[in-house]
């Protein structure tokens, strides 16, 4: 039962140290913030062309198929 306690708190004190060491210009500094893990913000994603899902299906709904403007247009 010792060795589980023992066990237990190493294994809390490893994963505290973990988060702290991770978390350290988060906690530490004035301006502390995490990375941003979006896609679009990241520039080789940018210099592909590739951005988020999001953002590419609002781009390709503001889009006009040529048949729909075909079928709208007056030359038929």
């Amino acid at each position: 039962m010792i060795i589980m306690v023992k066990i237990l708190l190493l294994g809390i004190v490893i994963l505290f140290i973990a988060i702290l060491l991770m978390g350290m210009r988060v906690f530490f500094t004035r301006k502390g913030e995490f990375h941003s893990i979006h896609i679009g913000d990241s520039k080789a994603m940018q210099e592909k062309g590739i951005h988020c899902a999001t953002s590419q299906d609002a781009e390709m709904s503001r889009k006009v198929s040529p048949i729909e403007k075909l079928l709208k247009s007056e030359n038929l």
